[in-house]
Parts: structure tokens; sequence; C-alpha cells
């Protein structure tokens, strides 16, 4: 199956069919729209993520620092991971690796980049790890529901063949029929749409700082698990599903882990983002008190002068002088 094969796209049971373009031309360039919306859904990303910024310690800039060098260490592990898994496709070529505007990024490869990109940037500003990974993980989760349209304007990351009320029609271009897929990367776009719903408030009560990227690895697991099962362009480690497999571990060791800390008990002091507002308050006292001491000095000098006159006019007469 080749993407570029297949044209216009239909959901019979929503009575939609329509045929968009894959991108748009400035000039001699070439811009896709796969690319526009993954960085529509890093931009929201950031965006929610600069919003919460100080529940992890961080300022706005902070944040802004690790997005710009996290980000591009996140792509090439995307690829790597790809490649390492796709091998014969480039084995004759090896120098095609790096031809990434031809497609050929895995998410796994994304999000372990980001993790270790995350680890060593908490090492630097030394802020906490647990609670700056909650707030990455809500904005994959937005990036993630936001960027499978972008599979949707390539025709691409669809699934098995079908006849569910679900079903996506793809046209061939070459066979002139239309063939019935399960629109897998629709499944996905809807399963983490809901996550960040549901872990988005839950984070407003969480616990301790982690449970929420617990949370991320434990619902985007289970349902990556099932739908990588239907996807026809999944990537192999011999007889598995690499991101089947991926997935269903994560989520396995997320729910063993949250469920042991159900059961352990949690100061909400520790919070980063109570310590944050800990500092905060003792930052701002320190400057209330630091403003204040030159008026005290003030009335402490207006006080002994005011003192020094009243006991000159207290004092008695001099005799010689009577």
């Amino acid at each position: 199956m080749n993407p570029s094969n297949y044209s216009v796209i239909s959901f019979p049971a929503l009575g939609i069919e329509l045929n968009p373009p894959r991108g748009f031309s400035i000039g001699p360039l070439y811009i896709h729209f796969y690319g526009v919306i993954i960085a529509c859904g890093l931009i929201l990303a950031v965006v929610y993520a600069c919003r919460r910024s100080r529940e992890a310690g961080l300022t706005e800039d902070s944040l802004l620092d690790g997005v710009l060098w996290i980000t591009p260490f996140s792509i090439v592990c995307a690829r790597a991971y790809y490649c390492v898994f796709s091998w014969p496709m480039y084995r004759n070529n090896p120098i095609s690796v790096l031809y990434i505007w031809e497609g050929g990024l895995a998410i796994y490869g994304a999000v372990l980049g980001a993790a270790v990109g995350v680890i060593v940037f908490c090492k630097i500003k030394k802020c906490s790890l647990p609670a700056l990974l909650d707030l990455v993980s809500l904005g994959f989760l937005i990036g993630q529901f936001i960027g499978r349209w972008g599979n949707f304007f390539n025709r691409e990351a669809f699934g098995a063949a079908t006849d569910a009320v679900t079903r996506m029609g793809l046209f061939n271009t070459v066979t002139g029929v239309t063939e019935y897929y399960h629109p897998t990367f629709l499944y996905e776009s809807v399963w983490n749409l809901a996550g960040f719903l549901l872990l988005h408030f839950l984070s407003r009560k969480k616990q301790y700082d982690g449970q929420i990227a617990l949370g991320y690895c434990a619902w985007y697991g289970l349902g990556r698990a099932f739908i990588e099962g239907l996807r026809m362009d999944s990537l192999y480690w011999g007889p598995f599903r690499v991101s089947q497999l991926l997935a269903a571990g994560s989520c396995a060791v997320a729910v063993a882990v949250l469920l042991v800390q159900a059961f352990r008990p949690h100061d909400a002091a520790r919070l980063a983002v109570n310590r944050t507002a800990v500092k905060a308050a003792e930052a701002a006292e320190d400057i209330t008190e630091a403003e204040k001491a030159p008026e005290a000095e003030e009335t402490a000098e207006t006080t002994e002068a005011e003192e020094a006159a009243q006991n000159e006019e207290a004092a008695p007469s001099d005799p010689e002088n009577t």
C-alpha cells in the first residue's frame, strides 16, 4: 500500500467525502500539511506547558529554553527509532536516513528522546524531574491528538480492511476502486484527546509529582496496544510489533507503580507547585522587609531627633544666666 496512490477520503457512516491536498507551494518551496499540523500541535503543547510552568518550579523563559533544544533531540530520536526498525529500507542507501522530509518518524522514539532530554534539562536547571514529566506528558497528549491529523492528509497510518461503521474509504487511483480501512489515526487522536481531558483535570488534584506522567504511560500505552494491533504499517522486531510490545509493557509497569503509590501516604507540601509557592512567598516577604528597612531607619532617626528636642526643653536653666 502506497499512500501516494490514494486520493478521495470518505466516511460513509457520516456521509463525508473529500480530497484534501497533501500540502501547498510557496514559490519553489512545497509545504506538507503533515509538517504544518505537527508544528501546530507542538505550539499548542508549549503554550499549555508555559501556562503551567510554575507548577514544575520553572519560569516560562526557562521552559522555552528547554523546548528549543529538547525538540530537535526528540525529532532525531523519532527518526532513529523508525530507521532502526525499518533498516532494510535504508540499507542500500544509508544516507537516505537523513531524508526526513520523505517521512518516517516514530512517536515512541520521540517520547523516549524527549524523556532523556527532560532528564538532562532537569539536571542543568535543578528542577523537579517528576513534576516536569507531568507537564511534558500533558503536552505530549496535545501534540499527539492534533499531530495524528497529519496522517489524514498523507493518507497513511490506517488499519486493516474493514466494513465496520467506523470505516474510512480511500480511493485507489491505480485500481480505480475505493478501499475501506480502520482509520486508526482517528482512533488514536480521539483516545489522546480523551486522555488529555481526563489527566488535565486530575492533575489539579494529584497527590505526588510524577502521578500524571504515570497516568500518561498507562492511558496511552493501553490505547496504543490495541490500536497498533489494527495497523498495517507497524514496525516489527521479529514476529512482534515493536510499538505494541512497548505500549503494553509501559502500561503494565505504570499501572503497577500507580497501584503501589495508591497505598502510600503522600505529603502535599512536597509537591513542586507547593514548594514553589512557599519559595515565592518567602521571596515576597524578603522584598517587603527590605522595602520597610529604610522607612524604619528614617522613623527611628525622626524619633531620636524629637526625643533630643524634648530633652533640651525640659533641661533646668543655668543659674549664672538668671
